[in-house]
Protein backbone atom coordinates (compact mmCIF):
# COMPACT_ATOMS: atom_id res chain seq x y z
CA UNK A 1 0.00 0.00 0.00
CA UNK A 2 1.00 3.63 -0.63
CA UNK A 3 0.05 6.52 1.50
CA UNK A 4 -1.95 8.71 -1.00
CA UNK A 5 -2.31 11.84 1.92
CA UNK A 6 -4.35 12.79 4.68
CA UNK A 7 -7.43 14.80 4.40
CA UNK A 8 -10.03 16.05 6.09
CA UNK A 9 -13.69 14.33 5.49
CA UNK A 10 -16.13 16.80 4.98
CA UNK A 11 -18.93 17.60 6.47
CA UNK A 12 -17.82 15.61 9.67
CA UNK A 13 -13.97 17.25 9.52
CA UNK A 14 -12.89 14.26 10.28
CA UNK A 15 -9.41 13.19 9.55
CA UNK A 16 -8.76 10.82 6.85
CA UNK A 17 -5.74 8.86 5.95
CA UNK A 18 -5.89 7.32 2.49
CA UNK A 19 -3.75 4.19 1.49
CA UNK A 20 -3.78 2.73 -2.28
CA UNK A 21 -2.71 -0.83 -3.71
CA UNK A 22 0.26 -0.36 -5.46
CA UNK A 23 -0.80 -2.50 -7.92
CA UNK A 24 -3.44 -4.79 -9.26
CA UNK A 25 -7.10 -3.22 -8.71
CA UNK A 26 -4.92 -0.10 -7.20
CA UNK A 27 -8.14 -0.06 -4.47
CA UNK A 28 -8.61 2.74 -2.01
CA UNK A 29 -8.58 2.09 1.93
CA UNK A 30 -9.85 5.48 3.81
CA UNK A 31 -9.17 5.52 7.64
CA UNK A 32 -10.84 7.53 10.09
CA UNK A 33 -8.16 8.83 12.14
CA UNK A 34 -7.56 11.50 14.87
CA UNK A 35 -6.36 14.95 14.13
CA UNK A 36 -3.08 14.40 16.66
CA UNK A 37 -2.17 10.65 14.71
CA UNK A 38 -3.01 13.05 11.04
CA UNK A 39 -1.18 15.85 12.26
CA UNK A 40 1.62 12.91 13.14
CA UNK A 41 1.43 11.47 9.49
CA UNK A 42 1.89 14.81 8.37
CA UNK A 43 4.70 16.18 9.78
CA UNK A 44 6.87 12.45 9.13
CA UNK A 45 5.28 12.79 5.52
CA UNK A 46 6.40 16.61 5.28
CA UNK A 47 10.14 15.43 6.45
CA UNK A 48 9.84 17.97 9.39
CA UNK A 49 11.51 17.11 12.50
CA UNK A 50 10.51 18.07 15.56
CA UNK A 51 13.12 20.02 18.37
CA UNK A 52 12.07 17.21 20.42
CA UNK A 53 10.58 13.60 19.85
CA UNK A 54 7.19 13.02 19.74
CA UNK A 55 5.45 9.79 20.36
CA UNK A 56 5.79 7.97 16.88
CA UNK A 57 9.61 9.66 16.94
CA UNK A 58 10.59 8.45 20.40
CA UNK A 59 8.83 5.10 19.66
CA UNK A 60 10.62 4.71 16.34
CA UNK A 61 14.14 5.53 18.36
CA UNK A 62 13.67 3.17 21.20
CA UNK A 63 12.69 0.10 18.65
CA UNK A 64 16.07 1.14 16.75
CA UNK A 65 17.80 1.77 20.13
CA UNK A 66 16.97 -2.34 21.31
CA UNK A 67 18.48 -3.10 17.92
CA UNK A 68 15.02 -4.09 16.11
CA UNK A 69 13.59 -3.48 12.94
CA UNK A 70 9.76 -2.90 11.69
CA UNK A 71 10.00 -4.95 9.04
CA UNK A 72 6.20 -3.92 8.35
CA UNK A 73 3.06 -2.78 9.58
CA UNK A 74 -0.12 -4.63 8.40
CA UNK A 75 -3.83 -3.32 8.51
CA UNK A 76 -5.65 -6.32 9.20
CA UNK A 77 -9.48 -5.53 9.18
CA UNK A 78 -12.34 -3.37 10.35
CA UNK A 79 -15.10 -4.86 12.95
CA UNK A 80 -17.82 -2.19 14.03
CA UNK A 81 -15.63 0.35 11.84
CA UNK A 82 -12.90 0.02 13.86
CA UNK A 83 -9.62 -0.91 12.29
CA UNK A 84 -6.83 -2.96 13.10
CA UNK A 85 -3.32 -3.17 12.60
CA UNK A 86 0.07 -4.95 13.21
CA UNK A 87 3.46 -4.07 13.57
CA UNK A 88 5.54 -6.79 12.41
CA UNK A 89 8.50 -6.35 14.54
CA UNK A 90 12.39 -7.90 14.02
CA UNK A 91 14.93 -8.22 17.28
CA UNK A 92 17.67 -10.66 17.89
CA UNK A 93 15.10 -12.18 20.33
CA UNK A 94 12.79 -13.19 17.10
CA UNK A 95 9.32 -11.96 15.60
CA UNK A 96 6.98 -10.55 17.45
CA UNK A 97 3.61 -8.99 15.95
CA UNK A 98 2.24 -5.95 18.17
CA UNK A 99 -1.73 -5.28 17.80
CA UNK A 100 -2.30 -1.49 16.98
CA UNK A 101 -4.37 1.42 15.58
CA UNK A 102 -3.74 1.66 11.75
CA UNK A 103 -2.86 5.71 12.56
CA UNK A 104 -0.11 4.60 15.18
CA UNK A 105 1.27 1.88 12.84
CA UNK A 106 1.54 4.06 9.34
CA UNK A 107 2.95 6.95 11.56
CA UNK A 108 5.49 4.62 12.71
CA UNK A 109 5.97 3.16 9.16
CA UNK A 110 6.55 6.83 7.42
CA UNK A 111 9.17 7.71 10.20
CA UNK A 112 10.99 3.66 9.62
CA UNK A 113 10.35 3.49 5.90
CA UNK A 114 8.68 0.52 6.36
CA UNK A 115 6.25 -1.23 3.85
CA UNK A 116 2.55 -0.90 4.53
CA UNK A 117 0.16 -3.73 3.54
CA UNK A 118 -3.56 -4.52 3.88
CA UNK A 119 -4.81 -7.94 4.09
CA UNK A 120 -7.14 -8.89 1.13
CA UNK A 121 -9.99 -9.88 2.99
CA UNK A 122 -9.96 -6.24 4.27
CA UNK A 123 -9.92 -4.69 0.85
CA UNK A 124 -12.76 -6.74 -0.45
CA UNK A 125 -14.51 -5.52 2.63
CA UNK A 126 -13.49 -1.49 2.82
CA UNK A 127 -11.93 -1.43 -0.12
CA UNK A 128 -13.30 1.46 -2.34
CA UNK A 129 -12.55 1.66 -6.45
CA UNK A 130 -10.75 4.57 -7.42
CA UNK A 131 -12.51 7.37 -8.75
CA UNK A 132 -12.10 7.92 -13.15
CA UNK A 133 -10.56 11.14 -12.42
CA UNK A 134 -6.98 11.13 -11.09
CA UNK A 135 -7.01 11.41 -7.45
CA UNK A 136 -4.12 13.68 -8.04
CA UNK A 137 -7.39 16.35 -8.85
CA UNK A 138 -7.78 16.27 -5.25
CA UNK A 139 -4.73 18.07 -4.58
CA UNK A 140 -6.82 21.22 -3.18
CA UNK A 141 -8.72 19.29 -0.41
CA UNK A 142 -4.98 18.19 0.44
CA UNK A 143 -3.87 21.75 0.35
CA UNK A 144 -7.02 22.62 2.75
CA UNK A 145 -5.77 20.20 5.11
CA UNK A 146 -2.32 20.67 5.14
CA UNK A 147 -2.84 24.18 6.29
CA UNK A 148 -5.10 23.35 9.12
CA UNK A 149 -2.56 20.64 10.47
CA UNK A 150 -0.23 23.98 9.76
CA UNK A 151 -2.11 25.95 12.32
CA UNK A 152 -2.31 23.26 14.81
CA UNK A 153 -0.13 23.75 17.92
CA UNK A 154 0.10 21.26 21.29
CA UNK A 155 -2.45 23.62 22.93
CA UNK A 156 -5.34 22.82 20.66
CA UNK A 157 -5.20 19.50 22.52
CA UNK A 158 -5.58 20.60 25.93
CA UNK A 159 -8.17 19.59 28.07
Amino acid sequence: MEIVGVRVEVPANTPVVLLREQSGKQRLLPILIGSPEASSIHTALEGIVPPRPLTHDLLAAIITQLQASLVQIVVTEVRDHVFYAELHLNSAAGTEIVSCRPSDAIALAVRTGSPIFATESLLQQAGQQPPAEDIGEDQAIIDEFRDFLDDLSPEDFES
